[in-house]
């Protein structure tokens, strides 16, 4: 009987040895497998076409980002009408052209926003539960995602007219200094942009450079213009193209004009303090009423509760 235990556990040990001797050599093996295709592989990039090197030395963005821009971009086109690119245009040279922001990226976003929107709804809605809601939150977010690149555009257009609207004045006072000091209009025009900062300054600074490529000053301030939507700075160009086509003193032009946008700025500050009460009060209804009787008849409710409830 010991014989045959201990045949058996010799039998065992023998079987365990066999199988972790197979275990180690297939291991090796599958290595062996997996260097000898890394190395084919560093092998075929080595020996691949130049072209194939070049695609693949791209950075990630051209080789995947790019391609999928362009196609969201073509899908955009097929559903965008002619004068919604038109639109899209006038409000990326009301927004100053923003770096990287162009027609094609705008329709681009727009098409990503909606299927993104899409999605989110349709997952929100299916947590939400019940075949009125996902569909209220697919087609709320779809739209949402579909219209925000044009909200953001046409924020940023009225952040840049604000701040051009405010610098007006200031730069107008400088530029009729400059003028009545001895100074040439372009040369007025490059101190201003030099010694300002602002979207008011890049446009100077446009300006100037239109008027050296050749163009003459009336359109220079023509398309200066037509390229932003405030109406002060409008009223200057059309004032100063007056001037130059009937001769009139620029200085003298200049001066009205300063006068008239510090007269206007008071008055938008006079406009905004007169709006302030009735901003004011929806915050003061639905926030600062609710606090106010809270710490005022808080206490007096605690009171009139433990006087009647408890007091049973």
């Amino acid at each position: 009987m010991d014989g045959q235990l201990g045949l058996l556990l010799g039998l065992l040990a023998i079987f365990i040895a066999i199988v972790i001797l197979l275990t180690t050599i297939g291991t090796i093996t599958s290595e062996r497998q997996a260097v000898n295709r890394s190395l084919a592989a560093v092998r075929a990039l080595d020996s691949a076409p130049s072209h194939m090197k070049a695609e693949l030395d791209r950075p990630f963005g051209e080789r995947v980002m790019a391609p999928s821009m362009d196609r969201l971009t073509s899908i955009g086109h097929r559903f965008t009408a002619g004068d919604q690119t038109d639109r899209i245009k006038l409000k990326l040279d009301l927004a100053g052209n923003p770096p990287n922001w162009t027609v094609d990226r705008v329709i681009a976003f727009k098409v990503l926003g909606l299927f993104a929107g899409l999605i989110l709804g349709l997952l929100l809605g299916a947590l939400i539960g019940g075949l009125l809601p996902t569909l209220a939150c697919a087609v709320g977010l779809t739209l949402a995602g579909f219209y925000a690149p044009n909200m953001a555009l046409h924020q940023l257009a009225y952040n840049r007219s604000d701040q051009i609207r405010k610098d007006l004045p200031d730069a107008l006072d400088l530029l009729t200094i400059s003028v009545e000091a001895g100074l040439a209009f372009d040369a007025a025009v490059s101190q201003v942009a030099r010694n300002t900062n602002g979207p008011l300054a890049d446009e100077f600074f446009r300006v100037l450079q239109e008027m050296q490529i050749g163009m003459g000053r009336s359109e220079a301030m023509r398309a200066l213009g037509e390229r932003t939507d405030v109406d002060e700075l409008q009223g200057f160009v059309t004032a100063m193209i007056q001037a130059d086509a009937f001769g009139i003193p620029i200085a003298n032009v200049l001066r009205i004009q300063a006068r008239e946008m510090r007269i206007k700025r008071s008055q938008r500050a006079e406009e905004q303090a007169q709006k302030v009460p009735v901003k004011i009060l929806f915050p003061l209804i639905f926030c600062i009423l609710p606090c106010l009787f809270i710490v005022v008849l808080g206490p007096a409710a605690i009171n009139i509760y433990d006087a009647i409830i408890v007091g049973q």
